[in-house]
């Protein structure tokens, strides 16, 4: 929850820690990020100048795709090319007692020795959207830490997932044969934030009519910046098609989506603040309730105290 946990009394030193390697001071900052405070916000604007640098991949897809075995080979992959990598991986959570819904998860062991790569396991803390609210800053933070890939594995929630977007360079979307994938993904629309389409599990039967139809329905929906994207054949429990996968990531790319995410970004944080700052200024929960039960019985215009309370908050 907001406000718990230790808070770190130095950030200045802290982010000198982080700069010069130390893995410790990077888990610490990383907890401070997600409770969120004053002093995650000095953080995150002393980190800020040394970002900018890293690659943000996001993986999403539905429940049962195949996401951490995939992140797990990339991650091995882009290590056998020297490169440093952060993964951020969400797991959902209850929206009610914030625990998580899938219990604790040990993720990637076999990188658990490994340096050069540093994993972060999130919780959604029952925000919609797949990714955690804080995981943008997380991703910040890995980025000025000097970890030049970043792969972000969200919960798998079907269209909510399109938030993953908002962070990452590029988005890789997972389907699986037999699994109801294509009828799902053309309901849910997940597929326009697609700059990758991964049919993983293509050993599986089914992998050659999903690959068609997928091709059939990229033939008739374009993206409005007339992007088509590709789609790669994997099998991420052998390592299968992860080379290649990495290669179509690689073509991807979207000179104006780093200024669309920051706006989104921008926006979402504006959001925040207003909220905080007209809790701030005296709108309790208990006045909450109250006022919501005089709109449930038509004794008060809810537009009206919208109004109200943002004018109070902008005092």
């Amino acid at each position: 929850m907001k406000g718990t946990g230790p808070t770190i009394r130095d950030p200045r030193s802290t982010i000198r820690k982080i700069r010069s390697g130390d893995v410790r001071a990077l888990a610490r900052a990383l907890t401070e990020v997600e409770n969120g405070g004053a002093a995650a916000a000095e953080l995150l604007r002393g980190m800020f100048p040394f970002s900018g640098q890293a690659w943000r991949v996001g993986i999403t897809g539905a429940p049962g795709a195949g996401k951490s075995s995939l992140v797990d080979r990339l991650a091995a992959e882009l290590r056998r090319e020297g490169k440093t990598v952060g993964i951020i991986g969400v797991d959902p959570t209850s929206p009610y007692s914030g625990g998580a819904i899938l219990g604790d998860r040990i993720r990637m062991q076999s990188h658990a020795s490994d340096p050069g790569i540093f994993i972060r396991s999130m919780a959604t803390r029952g925000f919609l959207g797949g990714v955690a609210r804080a995981t943008a800053d997380v991703a910040l933070v890995l980025d000025a830490a000097g970890r030049e890939v970043v792969l972000v594995e969200t919960v798998g929630v079907g269209q909510d997932e399109v938030d993953v977007v908002k962070l990452a360079d590029v988005v890789a979307v997972l389907l699986v044969p037999g699994m109801g994938d294509d009828v799902q993904a053309l309901k849910a629309g997940i597929l326009e934030i697609a700059d990758v389409l991964v049919i993983n599990k293509s050993d599986r039967e089914g992998a050659d009519r999903l690959e068609q139809e997928l091709r059939a329905m990229l033939e008739i929906a374009h993206r409005p910046d007339g992007w088509a994207p590709p789609i790669v054949r994997t099998v991420a429990t052998e390592g299968a098609g992860v080379a290649e996968l990495l290669a179509a990531l690689r073509t991807c790319r979207f000179p104006g989506r780093a200024v669309s995410n920051w706006k989104a970004r921008l926006l979402e944080m504006l959001r925040e603040r207003l909220m905080e700052r007209a809790l701030q200024t005296g709108l309790s929960n208990g006045e909450l309730e109250a006022v919501a039960a005089e709109v449930a019985e038509r004794k008060r215009d809810p537009y009206r105290f919208v109004e109200e309370v943002v004018e109070r908050a902008c005092r």
